[in-house]
C-alpha cells in the first residue's frame, strides 16, 4: 500500500537545485536507506516526506491517517530530569502529569502530607486515560534497557541518543524517520539500533553512512543522484553493484555522445567549404546535441591522494608499562605495545573507554601517570581530530588550508590551493567563504584535505568517517589501504575497520587492553567462539618478546601481500590499456609487425599476471 508519493517534485535553495522533477512511491513496511553525496538532498527528502519542508513545485501526497515521527540529530539536553520523565514528555500535558506523579510517589515516602495532591494527580491521569501511557513508557524503557530513574545529566552521549530513540518509539510511529541515527553511538549501540530497526513493523526512512547498518536494516535503497530519486529493491551490497554498472554504462554513453558532438563541431567549422554540402537537418541535429550536452549533469569526482613522505624508523612507538587514570577511573593499566612502520592499528571500545586519551598520549598531548612512550625516528605526523579543535570557524577555507602557502606538493606535483580544494569538491566560491558556512560533512572533507596536504608517514585518525558520505568514505578507505606509511585509527564503523586495519587494540574496561591480529569481524567471531584465546593480552609482559617476533612475521607477510597486490594492479592496468589499443580502428591501420608486438606483449603480461595471482593466493593461504 502506498503511503507517500512524489510527482515531478522540485526544490532549490538559492541557486542550488536539490530535486528536479523527482518521482517516488513509498510503500507500507519498506525500510529505505537514502544514499547520495553530502548535499545531494537526503535530509531535504526526509523533511519533504515528513512535511517539515514545502516543495517549490510538483505534488507530494502522504497518507494522512499515518503518524510520522522523526528522530532529531541533536541530543537531549543533559538536565536533572529522569529518563522516565524525558521519555514521557512527548505526551505533553499528560506526560507532565505522569512525571509529577512519579516524582511525588518517591517523595511521599518522606512527606505524608502530599497524599491529597497525589490523589488529585491520580484522578486527572485516570480521566485522561493516562495509565496506558505509563505502561507504554515503562515497556519501551524495559525493551531498550534504559534506566528509568537515571538522570539525563548522568548519561553519556550514546545513552542520551538511546533516550532520543525511546522518545520516538513510545509514540508508536507508522513512519519512522531517522537522520544519521548512529551519531554518538559506539559499536555496541549501533548493533543494538540495528536490531531495533530490523524488528520495526512499520515504514522506516533513514540516512546513514554506516554500510553494515544499511545492509542489515533496510529492504531497499533510495538513491538521490543529480536531483532524481531512484528506488532500488535490494540490499546495500547489490545496490553498489547496480550503481557501479549503471555508472559504467553512463560513462560509455557519454563518451560516444561526446565523440559524435566533436565530429559534428569539426564539420560545422569547415565553413564555406562545408556549406556546399551542409543541410539544415544536420545543423538542427547539432544544435540539439549542444543543448543536450549543456543539460547533462556530470558527476564531479573527489580526488584523494596522500604523500607518505620519507620512511620512518622501523619502530614508530614503543610503549612500556603505561598507566593512565582520568577522574579517578583507571583508563590504561600496564600497557606494553610496539607500533612498527607500516602497521595499521585500530582502537576499539565503548564510548568513554579511553581511545582518544591513548591517541593524545601517543601525540604527547597528555603525560602518562607511569610508564614510557618512546617515539621512533624520522616521524612526520598528520592528525585528524574528531572534535574539529583545529578549525577556526571564522577562518576562510583557503586560509585554513594554505597556512600562508599558495601551493601544496603531493608527491612530485605542485598544485595551487584552489585547484587542490576543487579535488575535494570545494568550489572557488567556497574556498573564499568562512568555514562556518560548511556542513559537518564538508568540514570533515576539509580536515581530510588538510591532513593530506603535507607529507606524513604516520596518520592518526580519530573518527574520520563521521558525517562523510559513503562515496568519500570508500575513497578514503581505498587511499588508506594503499598508503605506505603507518595508520592509527579510532572508528565505530565496522566495515571501515575491517577494510583498513591489520590489527586491533581492544579496550575491555578497568584499564585492560587486548591486542588482536585482524579486523573487526574476525575479532567479533573470535570473541563469540573462544573468548579466552581470541586475543593476546598486551598487558602480559612475559609474552612481550614473543609478541614482537610474531608481529614482525605478520608485518612481513602483510608487506609481501601489499607488494604483490600493487604488481597485480599494474599488470591488469597495462593489459587493459593494450586491449583498448586493439579495439581502436587505428590499430588495424598499423603494420602487422606492430600488431604482433602488442599481441605478444599482452600474452606476456597475462602470463605474468597468472604467476602473480598464484603467488598472491599462496601468501594469502599462509596468512590464514
Amino acid at each position: 500500500m502506498p503511503i507517500a508519493t512524489f510527482k515531478n517534485v522540485s526544490i532549490a535553495f538559492g541557486k542550488d537545485e536539490i530535486l528536479s522533477e523527482a518521482d517516488l512511491v513509498v510503500h507500507h513496511g519498506e525500510h529505505l536507506a537514502l544514499a547520495g553525496r553530502n548535499g545531494a538532498g537526503k535530509s531535504t527528502t526526509l523533511k519533504l516526506i515528513s512535511g517539515e519542508l514545502k516543495n517549490d513545485s510538483g505534488e507530494i501526497w502522504t497518507e494522512k491517517s499515518l503518524k510520522f515521527v522523526s528522530l532529531p540529530q541533536q541530543l537531549p539536553i543533559a538536565t536533572e530530569e529522569s529518563v522516565f520523565t524525558a521519555v514521557s514528555s512527548v505526551f505533553e500535558e499528560l506526560g507532565q502529569l505522569i512525571s509529577e506523579y512519579q516524582i511525588l510517589t518517591q517523595s511521599i515516602k518522606v512527606d505524608k502530607t502530599q497524599n491529597q495532591k497525589l490523589n488529585a494527580l491520580q484522578n486527572s491521569i485516570e480521566e485522561m486515560g493516562g495509565w496506558s501511557v505509563t505502561h507504554k513508557v515503562e515497556a519501551i524503557l524495559d525493551r531498550l534497557n534504559l534506566p528509568s530513574e537515571k538522570r539525563l545529566s548522568e548519561l553519556s552521549g550514546g545513552w542520551l541518543k538511546r533516550v532520543s530513540i525511546a522518545k520516538t518509539l513510545v509514540q508508536e510511529p507508522d513512519i519512522w524517520i531517522l537522520d544519521e541515527p548512529t551519531n554518538h553511538l559506539d559499536i555496541e549501540g549501533i548493533i543494538w539500533l540495528e536490531s531495533i530497526m530490523a524488528a520495526f513493523k512499520g515504514t522506516i526512512l533513514f540516512v546513514s553512512h554506516d554500510r553494515r547498518l544499511m545492509e542489515r536494516a533496510c529492504t531497499g535503497i533510495l538513491e538521490i543522484d543529480r536531483g532524481k530519486l531512484i528506488k532500488h529493491d535490494c540490499g546495500y551490497s547489490e545496490f553498489v553493484h547496480r550503481r557501479d554498472k549503471s555508472l559504467e554504462i553512463e560513462a560509455e554513453h557519454n563518451r560516444q555522445f561526446d565523440e559524435k558532438l566533436r565530429k559534428e563541431e569539426a564539420w560545422i567549422r569547415q565553413g564555406i567549404k562545408a556549406r556546399r554540402t551542409r543541410n539544415e537537418g544536420r545543423v538542427r541535429a547539432l544544435e540539439a546535441l549542444r543543448a543536450e550536452r549543456k543539460k547533462r549533469l556530470d558527476i564531479k569526482k573527489l580526488k584523494l591522494a596522500a604523500d607518505s613522505g620519507i620512511p620512518s624508523g622501523k619502530i614508530v612507538k614503543e610503549i612500556t608499562n603505561l598507566e593512565k587514570s582520568l577522574g579517578g577511573e583507571k583508563i590504561i593499566h600496564g600497557l606494553d605495545l610496539i607500533i612498527q612502520r607500516g602497521d595499521r592499528i585500530g582502537f576499539l571500545g565503548s564510548n568513554g573507554c579511553g581511545k582518544s586519551t591513548l591517541v593524545k598520549l601517543l601525540l604527547n598531548e597528555l603525560e602518562p601517570d607511569e610508564g614510557t612512550i618512546k617515539t621512533g625516528t624520522k616521524l612526520q605526523v598528520s592528525y585528524f581530530d574528531q572534535d574539529k579543535a583545529q578549525i577556526d570557524q571564522n577562518q576562510t577555507v583557503f586560509d585554513f588550508l594554505s597556512d600562508g602557502r599558495d601551493f601544496v606538493t603531493i608527491g612530485e606535483r605542485e598544485i595551487h590551493i584552489v585547484s587542490y580544494l576543487q579535488n575535494f569538491l570545494f568550489s572557488s566560491e567556497q574556498a573564499r567563504a568562512p568555514i562556518r558556512t560548511l556542513s559537518g560533512g564538508e568540514q570533515n572533507r576539509l580536515l581530510l584535505a588538510k591532513l593530506f596536504s603535507l607529507p606524513a608517514n604516520l596518520l592518526v585518525l580519530d573518527e574520520p568517517t563521521n558525517d562523510l558520505d559513503i562515496e568519500t568514505l570508500e575513497l578514503l578507505e581505498d587511499l588508506l589501504i594503499k598508503y605506505k606509511g603507518t595508520v592509527i585509527l579510532v572508528s565505530h564503523d565496522r566495515a571501515f575497520l575491517d577494510n583498513v586495519v591489520s590489527s586491533l587494540l581492544v579496550f575491555e574496561g578497568d584499564g585492560k587492553l587486548v591486542e588482536h591480529v585482524g579486523g573487526y569481524s574476525s575479532w567479533r567471531a573470535a570473541a563469540k567462539s573462544t573468548p579466552s584465546e581470541m586475543t593476546n593480552t598486551v598487558n602480559n609482559s612475559s609474552n612481550y618478546v614473543e609478541r614482537k617476533k610474531r608481529k614482525s612475521d605478520t608485518q612481513k607477510k602483510k608487506r609481501a601481500i601489499e607488494k604483490i597486490t600493487d604488481e597485480i594492479d599494474q599488470a591488469e592496468q597495462q593489459i587493459e590499456i593494450l586491449h583498448e589499443q586493439t579495439s581502436k580502428a587505428t590499430f588495424f591501420e598499423s603494420s602487422r609487425e606492430q600488431q604482433a608486438k602488442i599481441y605478444t606483449e599482452i600474452k606476456s603480461l597475462e602470463s605474468k599476471l597468472s604467476d602473480l595471482m598464484n603467488n598472491w593466493e599462496e601468501l594469502e593461504g599462509k596468512e590464514e
